[in-house]
């Protein structure tokens, strides 16, 4: 699970659809947001169950864009270039303090943050997400 509604899978494809079908539409360059909005949220540990103590720049909010890049790289070398390297690690931004370099940077920012709203606007995922940190 990523946002308690919904797996990463389904994170990311909805991601990716709405980069591309936005992107399209705005002649930026949709392929590479497509691409960057499937591999955005590549990471391996998550994050609902951390409750260890960390510093705040190495807390998952802060580190996993950096993490998603450099797995996207590793496992897919053909795709990455670097505007979806910069794409990839910069949408975080501003939790990552590196600005977005490109259009389609920004806007997988911005659709990111969009798609990830879903899980704050439900009060019973909410409620329920705070009820199992205070059990903590």
């Amino acid at each position: 699970m990523h946002h308690y509604n919904e797996s990463v899978y389904d994170h990311v494809l909805r991601v990716s659809y709405d980069c591309y079908k936005i992107g399209k539409k705005l002649n930026l360059d949709y392929k590479a947001l497509a691409i960057a909005g499937l591999l955005h949220d590549f990471y391996d540990k998550p994050w609902q169950d951390c409750f260890e103590k960390k510093k705040l720049w190495e807390k998952h909010g802060f580190v996993h864009a950096e993490q998603a890049r450099l797995n996207a790289k590793k496992h897919f070398p053909n795709l990455v270039n670097e505007k979806i390297e910069d794409m990839i690690k910069t949408h975080m931004f501003p939790l990552n303090i590196r600005l977005p370099r490109y259009k389609e940077s920004w806007l997988l920012t911005f659709i990111d943050k969009a798609d990830s709203m879903d899980f704050l606007l439900h009060p019973l995922l909410l409620s329920k997400t705070i009820r199992k940190i205070s059990k903590k």
